[in-house]
């Protein structure tokens, strides 16, 4: 007998909004490109941005329309997963992903902070209480509902967009260089330049499915995928006019870098506008705390749709009794959020990546699994492939996500699975001590199956891929 599930409350959000919510998740501005331009040089840079969405953010943006709009529950990628291959990898996919949302968005309110110190010169105490600030407003904002997540995530993203038009308008009229010359830095090979390239872009166009989670409290889940198709090119177009604009105004590609060097923060004082320098360390601001915010409502619920399975401790499912919003689970993400704001960031950040990376890979295979085992699932949306193209669809953002895997050395590889590791061995934990959906029985001999050739396949490229970083 299906046990009764724990229902949040809905909310009227439109497909607008969660346009911006979607924005806010997988963009908020073109930060972090700054990085791609001196490793991979300018050209390369400007084609990565144009044709890698072809074969990540696209697929990425395509799957998470179909499968949100067949199965617009809460838990969203989670409850697709747990569909296709069962309960066990359900969890390991809504672990691993809500795991690297915690440290994803810790890491903005530190930026934030970051933001504000290079203007203010911060000592330790005041970083601590402005960091707790974010963390607490964010939290109340998000224990009041989605509505209110949306409505402060369309004015941040109305703020973030508006300026970076701007930029980009400022950028176009200056303009005197080449923006893609070089092709790669001089010395390297096109395919030497391709690793931190490629690692950083989709780092940047990662994020499409991250509101499936929240299906459950929209009075129409439809409009997660409807706002993912519109956003995948509105992304494209933002990033790849941003960087254009910027390196066809100042050039100086070699220089440019997040920490030192160019940014889109500087662009303004190159050009002689210092106003707008200075307006954009509060733009960067904004851009970062409009990703805490909804990453707070996105990785609250991860845990939230666990306990409800009986797969982790059950007041993470325990609701607002105003608002309706898992609450303890937003105070609990909170407070490990002002915890890991005191520690350092490097190895978690790589460790993220892996539980990024097999979380997608999960994903890609539910999608197909879903096509095969499901054929007459209602889907509203469907991508317009049959089962072979969307077999070919999947497999190449897979083949990036085992790249990913290797593009930060043995010592982080090492690292990362060991991040991987701790999805099983909590599953056994949980499984042993909550029961899960079903209680505790044997899983089916199919489903023992489809498991086994999971890790096997899992286990291969692993092992396949760490040869040739070894040889």
């Amino acid at each position: 007998m299906k046990k009764e599930q724990t229902t949040l409350k809905k909310h009227n959000v439109t497909t607008l909004t969660v346009f911006f919510m979607i924005f806010c998740m997988v963009c908020a501005g073109s930060y972090g490109i700054e990085d791609m331009i001196p490793s991979a040089g300018p050209g390369l840079t400007i084609i990565l941005l144009i044709f890698l969405p072809f074969f990540w953010s696209i697929p990425q943006g395509l799957v998470a329309a179909e499968l949100g709009s067949a199965i617009p529950e809460e838990g969203g990628y989670y409850k697709w997963i747990q569909r296709a291959l069962g309960e066990f990898w359900g969890f390991q996919a809504c672990w691993w992903r809500t795991v690297s949302i915690y440290v994803d968005s810790t890491l903005y309110v530190i930026l934030a902070v970051g933001y504000i110190n290079s203007v203010f010169m911060l000592n330790g105490w005041q970083s601590f209480l402005i960091k707790a600030f974010f963390i607490i407003a964010f939290s109340i904002i998000n224990i009041r509902g989605i509505r209110d997540v949306g409505r402060v995530a369309s004015y941040f993203s109305v703020i973030v967009i508006g300026s970076f038009l701007a930029l980009i308008f400022v950028g176009f009229a200056h303009a005197q260089y080449n923006p893609v010359v070089p092709f790669v830095p001089e010395g390297q090979s096109v395919f030497s330049s391709l690793g931190l390239g490629i690692a950083i872009c989709m780092w940047m166009y990662a994020g499409y499915e991250s509101m499936s989670t929240m299906a459950g409290e929209l009075e129409n889940p439809m409009s997660i995928p409807k706002a993912t198709i519109i956003s995948v090119p509105a992304i494209m177009l933002f990033y790849i006019l941003s960087t254009l604009a910027c390196l066809t105004a100042v050039g100086q590609w070699q220089n440019w870098g997040v920490e030192e060097g160019i940014s889109f923060g500087s662009i303004g004082d190159l050009v002689g506008m210092h106003w707008l320098s200075v307006s954009f360390v509060f733009i960067a601001v904004i851009a970062n705390l409009s990703m805490y915010n909804t990453y707070l409502a996105s990785g609250s619920r991860g845990f939230f749709a666990l306990a409800d399975d009986d797969l982790c401790p059950a007041f993470f499912k325990r609701l607002h009794k105003k608002h309706g919003t898992p609450h303890t689970a937003i105070i609990v993400m909170a407070v490990i959020n002002l915890l890991l704001c005191q520690v350092g960031f490097d190895t978690l950040v790589v460790i993220d990546v892996f539980l990024l990376m097999f979380a997608y890979i999960l994903i890609y295979i539910a999608m197909i699994v879903l096509r095969i085992k499901e054929p007459d699932l209602e889907r509203p949306f469907k991508i317009p492939l049959k089962t072979g193209g969307v077999i070919l669809l999947c497999v190449c953002p897979i083949i990036l996500c085992v790249v990913a895997l290797f593009t930060n050395g043995l010592s982080y590889f090492i690292g990362g699975c060991i991040g991987i590791i701790s999805g099983p061995l909590l599953y056994i934990v949980c499984k042993k001590r909550y029961g899960g959906v079903d209680g505790i029985k044997a899983v089916s001999a199919k489903n023992k199956k489809l498991s086994a050739a999971i890790i096997v396949t899992m286990l291969a490229a692993i092992v396949f891929a760490l040869l040739i970083v070894l040889i």
